[in-house]
């Protein structure tokens, strides 16, 4: 006999009670706070984010202090499940949600896959008015004769697209612009300069770079545009090409399919480095009170200058003839004392440039990790360490310090730190695209084996020979 419908409410009731009874509390901890600063040194923000996440939305409640406005985020059904429990404690400890096991899976599953598809994006060029920016090599002549011969095959090739190159490069003989544009009415129209200014201030007008060089020129090309990155496609012209990923004998093919079939990105994670200046040079002042402790203060330090690196951040006792003496710092606790020639804060992509000289270990690009590496640590159990990428990690000089202590980012922009000072590095907002040559995983080892001959052996040990098998002593 077929059941009412009346049934079927009861059977849904009881599921609903069997589920809410096997469920758990998610419950975000108001300690880990969501901005990893010093009270001293934040910025009211009264900016409401609004999200249909309600991950999204219990964080945005959190970060806020915003009590009432987490406790809406409640199951009021689910609310039942835990009698008196979800009241207090999310006022008493933040906000919280009720959810099954399958759900909390099915909810920690799809985080992972989407970090894996964001990892590596498969998307369309425009296919009018294509804005190129040409990074090159200008001192090489060798490197401004393939730009010359890039150039005026984007021209002819491809009737609407702009072309970007550097100013330096208007009047350059092998370049020959004023020749190039006799060619064709339309050329004239269809070249442009770039500045470095120009760069930073407006990423967001640019479609595609185009870099001709070696790492140097990837790195040149990062550091020119701090905020916002266009994705990067990077030919090998230079010497060791770890970041150059296509050959620059195929650049007609590479940039043909680029354009009609797409591209694959994989977003490289980026440092954001702030170098904090100390308000007062007092030698009996300690640092690790000012940068552990979150009591309401007046302000210690000031922020100088913020950069963006790709491979890593160096701070080096510089000129000085003594080891340099800095404190390590995670999130808001004190993780050990440094006295070295220095320290090497890399990302995954750097963890084959400086990191590795260092001694520090071969980290794929995809994992959202921080290494840090001594350099030529005074002690021997000084060893190299990766830690999450969440984390915001301090390089602290003491006030009591002998020396100053400098600072690099990517080589780049020499910074000295004096007593007091203090640089931050955290995962920026901004990561870098970087198009891939084959898709998945298999560029990061095809450049392991290719440039550092990652495991490579000249010989196999031969096989036993069972025919002829040795006689028995």
């Amino acid at each position: 006999m077929a059941k009412s419908s009346d049934d079927d409410s009861d059977d849904v009731g009881t599921l609903d009670a069997n589920a809410r009874s096997h469920s758990l509390e998610v419950l975000f901890d108001p300690a880990i706070q969501v901005t990893k600063r010093r009270k001293s040194s934040m910025v009211a923000s009264h900016h409401v984010t609004t999200s249909s996440c309600f991950v999204h939305e219990m964080l945005e409640a959190q970060k806020l202090g915003n009590i009432a406005h987490a406790q809406k985020l409640v199951d009021p059904v689910a609310a039942h499940c835990v009698d008196g429990f979800v009241g207090e404690r999310a006022v008493e400890e933040g906000a919280s949600r009720i959810l099954t096991k399958k759900q909390l899976s099915d909810m920690a599953f799809g985080v992972r896959e989407l970090s894996k598809h964001l990892g590596s994006l498969k998307m369309k060029l425009p296919k009018k008015n294509l804005r190129i920016v040409v990074v090159a090599k200008t001192q090489d002549k060798q490197n401004v004769v393939h730009h010359r011969e890039l150039l005026e095959w984007l021209l002819t090739e491809f009737n609407d697209f702009i072309i970007y190159i550097e100013d330096i490069l208007e009047d350059n003989p092998i370049m020959d612009i004023k020749g190039l544009v006799a060619k064709s009415a339309t050329f004239g129209d269809r070249i442009h300069y770039w500045t470095p200014d120009y760069c930073t201030k407006h990423p967001h007008l640019f479609d595609l770079v185009i870099s001709l060089g070696g790492d140097g020129t990837v790195l040149y090309t990062s550091w020119l545009f701090q905020k916002i990155v266009p994705p990067v496609i990077s030919f090998s012209l230079g010497s060791l090409g770890f970041l150059t990923k296509f050959d620059f004998g195929k650049f007609k093919t590479i940039l043909r399919d680029a354009y009609h079939v797409g591209i694959t990105i994989s977003l490289r994670m980026r440092f954001e480095c702030t170098v904090m200046r100390a308000n007062h040079k007092d030698s009996s002042r300690d640092i690790c009170h000012e940068i552990c402790e979150r009591e309401d203060e007046e302000p210690t330090h000031k922020p100088e200058r913020s950069f963006s690196v790709l491979n890593e951040l160096v701070v080096d006792r510089g000129p000085n003839a003594t080891l340099s003496s800095t404190e390590l710092f995670g999130d808001d606790e004190h993780l050990t004392s440094v006295q070295a020639d220095g320290i090497c804060i890399a990302t995954p992509t750097g963890s084959t440039a400086y990191s590795l000289a260092a001694g520090g270990s071969l980290s794929h690009p995809d994992n959202p990790v921080m290494l840090v590496s001594p350099i030529c640590a005074h002690s021997l159990s000084f060893r190299p360490i990766i830690l999450p990428d969440s984390m915001v990690i301090r390089v602290a000089v003491p006030y009591d310090a002998r020396t100053t202590a400098w600072a690099s980012f990517d080589g780049k922009e020499r910074v000295e730190l004096h007593q007091g000072d203090y640089v931050t590095i955290a995962a920026s907002r901004f990561p870098f695209a970087f198009i891939q040559s084959k898709p998945h995983q298999g560029d990061w080892f095809d450049s392991l084996s290719r440039t550092l001959q990652w495991n490579s052996r000249t010989a196999r040990q031969k096989a036993f020979d069972t025919d002829n098998p040795q006689p028995k002593n």
